[in-house]
């Protein structure tokens, strides 16, 4: 392809013309076709926030943090699949920026954040809100640009979007040295974008699809192992296509919650720590693994030497670093899966015309038996309090599949991924590899910018939703009425469940003094309520349907409902970290029983 079809955008031909540095991060950002932006200006940004006070092609969104902003970037990426962008000013703006882009990194989110430098006579000599973010970034960003020249910016942040959002997508970083903000440039689009050594691959390799075709043809056992990477591909449909044909069952990770619709048939849940016994099983009892867009996390391998001991391992994937990774590929097919998986149908069908269909019936039994016999489920609390469970189970009914959910990271995190219905992608966003706590209401702030017409859901915990609350001023100023579930368990709730089966219930530091009996500090009603947003609690069973309902009825602003629940409940099944998946509980002390009915 032409250099030029790297750039993203309409390509209008513009130019040359002379403007300012900061004036062309502003064009270069509109002739790219970004719409929404989040940011908070500084002196080392500042250049650029005044022509962007004249844009009336960027929606600019203050937000109250730095990190807010990266995680709004990212839930605007998550159901869009567009860019996010953030910019931020230099030093401690550029920081605060860190655990996004590192968040973004790890799930592969396509994300570009523009960050303000001091000028470039300055780098080097500890000025003042200097910081060598690009340095910083470097091992957790797909690239990090410094930009010195402003005659360099746009094809700088051609270049940004290009690799950001192509290959394996993630976040890129232009750090721009204020002086060359200041400095005069001639713009002109579109720029010319090369990058030697930077040819994603796309198309799988036609022998290794063969090779592919043939394990499926002569597996027994075959499971569908499917990541996060199905999502980012936007393959939805064609995984349904092969896996229907195909007919084996499917597990869906953590990052690829709704990809496959959780009511088909053939869906048998997510596997992993916190897994159902049907997912987690059917992986280890598995004779074939076709592994798509997933990357053999220890969280779904539990102890890797123990993983899926007798399966054969077909591992399609952009990245190919990811292939052989952690878990040797049998057969390693390197390319985009959207490209791959209709090729590999194509080639399945044509193995099974030439040789019989290979009967997996026997193994459907054994997963059905699994499935029927030990159904993700819960227990109701004994000390009179709502259980956690319940109130997602109710929010996700009520909400329906249309909606968008949101979740922090915790036991509210794993019960949302358990007891939610997700019938399609880009439904569930959560901070998977990084595991950040405070990312949901930003991510549900920029996934409501996103999708604007859609319910979203930011399912918090008390100890979560103290850390990027702020962001509900954002919300409340620039109309965006997300509306907000937390989960109040008074204590940090993933950490007490380890306390208390680990550690012999010595509960050090987990107490947040936030919920039933407690000095409430804060009280989240009051703190909604001063937030111009509306503030709702539920503490009884019989209020939940009610409470979520009001909540729904409500769209003119934010709504904050803080749900009072049991702080004894735990998240079920798990396999304890450092054993074997073959050892996972269904309770405290419970694992199921693996002989088979006849």
């Amino acid at each position: 392809a032409a250099p030029a079809s790297a750039v993203r955008g309409p390509n209008r031909v513009v130019g040359p013309v002379e403007m300012l540095g900061s004036a062309a991060i502003v064009r270069s950002l509109e002739e790219l076709g970004v719409d929404d932006v989040f940011g908070l200006p500084g002196g080392a940004i500042l250049p650029t926030y005044d022509p962007l006070m004249a844009s009336t092609k960027l929606r600019h969104i203050l937000v109250r943090h730095e990190q807010g902003a990266g995680h709004a970037a990212q839930g605007y990426a998550m159901v869009t699949g567009r860019p996010g962008v953030c910019i931020a000013t230099s030093g401690p703006g550029a920081t605060n920026l860190v655990t996004a882009i590192a968040d973004a990194h790890m799930d592969s989110v396509p994300m570009v954040a523009i960050t303000g430098q001091v000028s470039s006579a300055f780098i080097g000599s500890d000025a003042f809100q200097e910081a060598d973010i690009v340095g910083i970034t470097m091992p957790i960003t797909k690239h990090s640009y410094l930009v010195t020249n402003a005659q360099d910016i746009p094809r700088v942040l051609a270049e940004a979007f290009h690799i950001a959002t192509t290959g394996r997508p993630g976040p890129v970083l232009v750090d721009v040295a204020k002086d060359a903000q200041q400095s005069k440039m001639s713009f002109s689009w579109p720029p010319k974008v090369d990058i030697p050594g930077y040819r994603p691959v796309v198309r799988g390799h036609s022998k290794q699809v063969r090779e592919a075709a043939r394990l499926i043809s002569a597996s027994q056992r075959p499971v569908f192992y499917v990541g996060g990477g199905v999502v980012k591909a936007h393959a939805a449909a064609e995984l349904k296509e092969l896996a229907e044909f195909v007919g084996a069952p499917v597990v869906t990770t953590l990052m690829a919650r709704g990809v496959f619709p959780d009511s088909h048939d053939q869906h048998v849940g997510m596997p992993g720590m916190h897994g159902s016994v049907s997912a987690v099983t059917a992986l280890q009892q598995a004779d074939l693994l076709i592994t798509l867009g997933a990357r053999f996390d220890d969280r779904v391998t539990g102890v890797l030497s123990s993983f899926a001991p007798n399966a054969k391992v077909i591992h399609a994937d952009i990245d190919p670093a990811e292939i052989s990774k952690n878990r040797m590929a049998d057969v390693p097919i390197v390319g985009s899966v959207k490209e791959i998986i209709p090729e590999l149908t194509a080639a399945v069908r044509d193995s099974f015309e030439a040789q019989e269909r290979p009967d997996i019936s026997a193994w459907w039994k054994t997963i059905r038996h699994l499935r029927e016999t030990y159904p993700v489920g819960f227990t109701q609390p004994d000390d009179g309090l709502s259980a956690p469970q319940q109130v997602i189970k109710r929010i996700g009914e009520l909400t329906g599949p249309e909606g968008v959910f949101v979740s922090g990271v915790g036991q509210h995190q794993m019960w949302a991924a358990q007891f939610i219905q997700y019938e399609r992608p880009h439904a569930w966003l959560n901070s998977g590899g990084l595991g950040t706590m405070g990312y949901s209401v930003p991510a549900a702030m920029g996934a409501k910018v996103g999708n604007p017409d859609r319910v979203v859901w930011a399912i918090d915990g008390d100890g979560c939703f103290q850390m990027t609350n702020q962001e509900l001023a954002t919300c409340v100023i620039n109309n965006i009425p997300i509306k907000v579930a937390v989960i109040n368990n008074s204590s940090l709730g993933m950490v007490r469940q380890w306390q208390t089966l680990f550690y012999e219930g010595r509960y050090s530091n987990t107490d947040l003094n936030t919920g039933h009996d407690t000095v409430r500090v804060p009280d989240f009603v009051k703190l909604a309520d001063a937030y111009g947003c509306v503030g709702l609690r539920c503490e009884r069973d019989e209020d939940i349907d009610a409470t979520i309902e009001q909540a729904l009825a409500i769209n003119d602003r934010p709504v904050v409902v803080d749900f009072v629940v049991s702080r004894d409940s735990m998240v079920w099944p798990m396999v304890p970290s450092g054993v074997s998946n073959d050892l996972i509980q269904i309770a405290r002390n419970m694992t199921p029983t693996w002989e088979q009915e006849d």
